[in-house]
């Protein structure tokens, strides 16, 4: 099982932020009730991602300019960025991986 959050969970946000993280904490129940049967919890945590309009509609250059500039690859997320750490998670590979938190952000926020 892979449940999407957001840095709003770290990072504070209202209630946005509160509901997201809400879901870190429904995770850990998640993977504890389902290990036993073989199944993995685990959240996908995205931070800004471009080619979206979550914040109302896309982003323009300087917005893209200023997230550029919050990340440690100077580079903004994509879609198929949050979508290849889902598909990563829900693969056979990632099997011995449960009760987890994966930033996919560009070191927006670095992992603890």
């Amino acid at each position: 099982m892979v449940t999407l959050s957001s840095l709003a969970a770290l990072r504070g946000n209202g209630a946005y932020g509160a509901a997201k993280a809400a879901l870190l904490a429904w995770n850990h129940t998640l993977a504890q009730q389902l290990g036993p049967h073989g199944v993995t919890a685990n959240v996908v945590v995205p931070g800004f991602v471009a080619g979206t309009e979550f914040f109302g509609g896309p982003a323009d250059e300087e917005e893209l300019a200023r997230r550029r500039a919050q990340t440690l690859v100077g580079g903004v997320g994509e879609p198929d960025d949050v979508a290849a750490a889902v598909a990563f998670l829900a693969s056979p590979e990632a099997r011995y991986i449960t009760g987890e938190f994966l930033n996919s952000n560009g070191g927006a926020m670095l992992g603890r």
